[in-house]
Parts: structure tokens; sequence; C-alpha cells
């Protein structure tokens, strides 16, 4: 059955600001080094300014885990809808702006709710990891009321952001999405997003799975503080139990792709990193990308982790669209 999307997507929509800092900045701002963090208003005010006073400001965009994601498979070719909330501010214009440039449909109207959009700010370190405060700002309101009932059900994925389940209304907004989902026939995707979701939202993101989904993504940090499981493969085994196929990224050593009823390790790409934020949501939406299109979740990893390994090859979440292209064309 043709469907009009290949992927509708529920995330945070948040104003990625980027800019590169030493360990020393992050201590005395005590700011816990490589996880998310959420912020206040004030504190994230107080946060930019000191940035803005000794660091520069290297990057500004429409961002979050899933809309990273989204935009790369749209870019890549996959007809999608991105489900989101920003406010009648400057950076929601930027924000709906980006999407439609992108291709992306979505739900966001011309005049939209006052409010203050929300923003992550990324520190880049030297070892090329990243910390990233956030503050949401109105994307904490997502919730079923933001919902396209019509779009979803003509999907053949839904794609579901472990960030989400900070926020009691986006929990009930993916609740009713399965619902949707499950009585249209769509396909269910979730990622983890970060470990700080699993140390300290375990619950609530357990809840973001419902009954199972068709694909789980993870790395290998997540999958492990999830499960509880300290090896790996126990690990894989525990995940099984909730979903029916997954990826597990593990950085220089590859990735584990599963199913059922296999497992195969693929070796990562080669590639000088130099920011690595971002990686993990492209290679989310290059999988997306393959299996939307009938390809295997193999050959669609593989795809992944190529996209991954020049998304850290380079400053930002994003590649060009140019660059997604090619390498889609690369790996038909």
């Amino acid at each position: 059955m043709s469907r009009r999307f290949d992927i509708y997507a529920i995330g945070n929509a948040l104003v990625d600001l980027e800019y590169a800092v030493n360990e020393d900045f992050l201590t005395q701002h005590g700011i816990e080094k490589g996880v998310m963090t959420l912020a206040e208003a004030d504190a994230q005010a107080t946060l930019l300014d000191a940035l803005d006073a000794n660091a520069p400001r290297l990057k500004q965009a429409s961002g979050g885990s899933a809309a990273n994601s989204i935009i790369a498979a749209s870019a890549m070719g996959a007809r999608s809808f991105y489900h989101c909330k920003v406010a009648n501010d400057a950076l929601g214009t930027l924000y709906r702006d980006d999407l439609l440039a992108a291709g992306v449909s979505t739900n966001l109207a011309e005049v939209r709710p006052e409010g203050v959009t929300g923003t992550c700010v990324v520190m880049v370190t030297p070892d090329t990891d990243r910390t990233m405060n956030t503050y949401l700002g109105i994307t904490a309101e997502v919730s079923r009321a933001e919902l396209d009932p019509e779009a979803l059900q003509d999907s053949q994925w839904l794609y579901i952001e472990g960030y989400l389940c900070t926020s009691d209304s986006a929990r009930d907004a993916v609740a009713h999405a399965h619902e949707l989902a499950k009585q249209a026939g769509v396909k269910r995707a979730l990622t983890f997003s970060d470990p700080a979701m699993v140390q300290y939202f375990l619950p609530q993101l357990k809840s973001l799975l419902a009954d199972g989904v068709d694909l789980l993504f993870c790395n290998e940090d997540e999958a492990r503080g999830f499960t509880g499981c300290d090896d790996l493969e126990e690990a894989m085994e525990s995940l099984r139990q909730v979903a029916d196929s997954g990826i597990i990224t593990c950085g220089k050593s590859g990735a584990w792709a599963w199913t059922q009823t296999s497992a195969q390790i693929l070796p990562a790409c080669a590639t000088t990193a130099v920011d690595t934020l971002g990686a993990g949501d492209s290679f989310a939406g290059a999988v997306l990308y393959g299996v939307s299109q009938g390809w295997t979740l193999e050959n669609s990893a593989r795809l992944a982790m190529q996209t991954a390994a020049e998304v850290v090859a380079q400053f930002g979440p994003r590649l060009s669209i140019e660059r997604y292209r090619a390498l889609r064309d690369a790996h038909q």
C-alpha cells in the first residue's frame, strides 16, 4: 500500500547553538561533561552570556535529535513529516523555515503560540566530545494537540525521540501516537537519545516503548544502562524483548545490527573526528531512509556508518543536502 510519508517523527524542537570550549570552562561552570543537562531559562541565559564572552559561536541552526534525523532522511529522499512545537518568536520562525527548506512537512503554522523557543547549547571540547545544556522552552509543552493523525497514519514509520520522556504531555502524545500507528499498521522506531535519559528517567523512557517497537537505536552505554547488563551481548538479548530489531552503536568499534534471529558487528568507517554532535542523529536518519525504501537493516546501517563518519569530521550536526544524496547514491 502506497503511503504519503515514509517517516513521521516526534521530537523536541530546539535551536542548536554550538561553541568550542575547553574542559576548564565546563569545570568552572559546574557542567557535567559528555551528557545532556536540562536547564532553566535563567541558567541558560547566564551560560550563553559566559560563552559569548569567551568563545565564538560556531553554528546556529534548527536542531533536536529527531529533527536532525528527519532532515538527514529527507535529504536522502524520504518523504518526511516532523511533529514539534516552537513559539511565535524569531528562533521559532528560523526553526520552521529550516524544516521547510529541507523539504520536511510539519505541523508548524506561520502563526504559533506565544512563548520562548527552546535552545540547546552545545559545547565541544578538544577531544571532540559534546556536552549539551538544554532549555526546552515551549517544546516541553508538545502534546497530542500537535499530532496530525492523518499524516501519521499515512506514513510507513513513526519515529520517537527518547528525550521526550522528560515531559508529561509529550509522553501522552507518544502513547497516543503508538495507538494511531498500531491501528494503521505503521511501524514504530525509537531512539534512547542520551545516556542521561537512561540514567535519570528510566521509568519514563520505558513508557515511550509502550508494548515494544519494530526498530530501536541506542549506543553501548545506553544499552548497558537500560538493561543493567555489563556484557553487550547480554544487553542485546535483553533488548530483543522490547524491539524486533535494533542497532547498538559503539563509536570507533563500529555497530551491532540485530534482529530476532541474527546479529552482525559492522566495522566503523575511517574518519578524523572533530565534533561528535549529531552523528547518532544522522546515523538514525540514514537507517530510517534505508528501511523505508525497502533496504535491509545491514545495508541501511552501512550507509548510516559512512554518514556518521562524515558528520563527525566537521563542526555541526548535519551534512549538506548534496552530500547526503551523494552518500545515498554511493550505497544504492
